[in-house]
């Protein structure tokens, strides 16, 4: 019968187990992934099963870190994913982390929009460290990416987006994550895709600031190309900040949304 280890298929008899595999072909393996899950026990290896052996700080090539994916994802849900592209729109606290998000579960290709630079205020809630700043947001998130997940293409456009270079910009994508802090850029990214872009989805953002409940953000379906996160009340003024907690649900909820879009969960 054939098993894949580590991405690439193996024969094996029906008496071969998990550990067998691992002394044969990782001998100095710390984790054996099992069909998804770390198993810490020896069982009998059936046809078809998935076996990803990790040696803990070794960086994996191409094919492991796709293997590794499967592993965890399902070869359904992985298929699915790498093959889709995504535009963030803005890169704060809501499109750095959702980002960051999508290029861990392996998503196909990320195109990142940001016109500003890293400065210290941002790092209470967004994806960068104090080496970042005074970088183009769109380089210091590139760099970020590629040390969770060196594999995703990447494309970066440092520019500031308005009604004039909106439709250019995000043709090629799939479906394009609304992570702006200013409601105007808001409104006309949003106005463009549902009235000029007829092929794509997207997912904005409203009401995530302050420290009120993380329960009441959730994500709505507004309609089958527009899904809006936030509690749609709270947003950023005076004496209700954005702090990382809330902004950091939020991006993940976009994230999510973005996940159910592709596995078409309705």
């Amino acid at each position: 019968m054939k098993v894949y280890v580590n991405g690439k298929i193996k024969e094996i008899s029906s008496k071969s187990t998990l550990f067998s595999i691992k002394e044969e072909i990782k001998k100095d393996a710390d984790v054996v992934v099992y069909n998804g899950f770390i198993m810490k026990k020896n069982i009998y290896l059936k046809d078809g099963d998935r076996v990803v052996l990790i040696k803990k700080g070794e960086l994996p090539s191409k094919e492991e870190m796709e293997a590794q994916l499967v592993a965890r994802h399902t070869p359904k849900v992985h298929e699915k994913i790498k093959k889709v592209s995504v535009g963030v729109a803005g890169l704060g606290g809501l499109g750095s982390n959702a980002a960051v998000s999508l290029a861990r579960i392996g998503i196909g290709r990320l195109l990142l929009v940001d016109f500003d630079v890293v400065e210290p205020s941002n790092l209470n809630r967004q994806q960068y460290f104090v080496k970042h700043i005074g970088m183009k947001k769109t380089d210091a998130l590139k760099e970020i990416i590629s040390w969770c997940n060196p594999f995703v293409k990447v494309e970066t456009l440092d520019t500031f987006i308005d009604e004039s270079n909106v439709v250019d910009i995000f043709k090629d994508v799939d479906m394009i994550i609304e992570a702006f802090d200013n409601p105007v850029s808001k409104a006309v990214l949003t106005n463009a895709v549902l009235t000029k872009m007829k092929d794509k989805k997207i997912v904005a953002a409203s009401g995530m600031a302050g420290y009120f409940s993380s329960n009441t953000i959730c994500t709505t379906k507004i309609n089958d190309r527009f899904y809006l996160v936030g509690d749609r009340e709270n947003g950023a003024q005076p004496g209700n900040g954005l702090m990382s907690p809330r902004v950091s649900i939020a991006a993940n909820h976009e994230a999510n949304a973005v996940l159910r879009i592709i596995m078409n969960e309705k």
